[in-house]
């Protein structure tokens, strides 16, 4: 989700829920301790809860970028091992540390050492020809002894040659029965599905039929933003922070307001908005008059023009008729 779920993307999906967890770009442990720590590490109060992701593999930096985002603020730190990129690949991160997993938990513990937060790592079932359940487990089993107590799993393999990123994320097939496998094989860790969720419905019938303590939705929820105002109510039995789409608009103002005050482009907020009104009538005029250039100091305005022309009869959290994907 690099460039995806930047500060301001998540404080504008907190409008959304209050509960889920959001987590942060990856951040290499190289961008923190050796160049603007501030610029990755900064964030607002109101996205708490808020994990760092982490991108590395020597323990030393690792542990103290850990301790920087310890004394940031944030609620967790992630080692991220599935990112297939080829630069991640080049600086011996992400999903090339699955065929290391002794490296890996050298890594995990010594994060452990160096912070009270939970230390998580996020994986792929495997990657290129080291991709069997007894791997993986052995993979799983080598953290957990580390000190890693969360494993969120993308459900399916990487291909490091030949693949793109994209093609990553959906050629490989996905396998959630393996991910229920590692549940049953170490039901003392919290495991946490990633992977091919459109859908909260979806969602919650794979963490029943595995046991699973959660999941965790990337691009289905950035794309349709609208999803995660139905988190809440559905998964902690608490209302949306908001109850349409357009009360999320009227909330969004003073956040805008507030950045371009500061000097920051409105297309830094903005993009992050354009899909909120996917699959409803003039969503195409929506997502067209705020991907226009803006001048400084038109954010609002942008979004007064893009609101004006959609219909005013749309369907709120507690509507019967609201599709989960909005």
């Amino acid at each position: 989700m690099l460039d995806w779920t930047t500060s301001e993307c998540r404080r504008f999906h907190r409008l959304l829920s209050r509960r889920a967890r959001l987590y942060t770009e990856m951040v290499t442990t190289g961008a923190l301790l050796h160049g603007d720590a501030a610029r990755h590490l900064d964030f607002d109060a109101s996205e708490h809860p808020v994990a760092l992701q982490l991108g590395g593999s020597e323990p030393s930096d690792l542990a103290r970028a850990a301790r920087m985002g310890a004394d940031w603020g944030y609620d967790e730190i992630n080692l991220n091992c599935g990112c297939p990129s080829d630069r991640v690949q080049n600086g011996r991160f992400g999903a090339c540390l699955m065929k290391e997993p002794e490296r890996v938990a050298e890594g995990v513990a010594a994060m452990h050492a160096a912070v009270s937060l939970p230390v998580t790592v996020k994986c792929r079932l495997g990657v290129d020809d080291v991709d069997c359940q007894e791997r993986l487990l052995h993979f799983v089993e080598a953290i957990a002894e580390a000190g890693c107590g969360t494993v969120l799993v993308h459900a399916r393999k990487a291909w490091l040659q030949g693949l793109s990123p994209k093609q990553n994320r959906e050629v490989p097939p996905l396998d959630y029965g393996r991910v229920r496998a590692l549940k049953a094989a170490f039901p003392q860790l919290r495991i946490v599905l990633n992977g091919g969720l459109a859908d909260l419905a979806t969602a919650q019938a794979e963490m029943a039929a595995g046991h699973l303590d959660g999941v965790m939705l990337g691009r289905a929820a950035y794309q349709n933003p609208w999803l995660l105002a139905q988190v809440d109510p559905q998964f902690f039995g608490q209302p949306a922070p908001q109850p349409s789409r357009d009360a999320v608009v009227e909330a969004l103002r003073p956040l805008l307001a507030a950045h371009e005050a500061a000097g920051r482009p409105a297309r830094h907020l903005i993009r992050h908005i354009l899909g909120l009104y996917n699959g409803e009538p003039g969503a195409k005029h929506w997502r067209r008059r705020l991907s226009q250039p803006l001048a400084p100091g038109e954010g609002l305005q942008a979004l007064d023009e893009a609101l004006a022309a959609l219909p005013r009869a749309l369907e709120t959290i507690d509507d019967p008729a609201a599709t989960l994907a909005g």
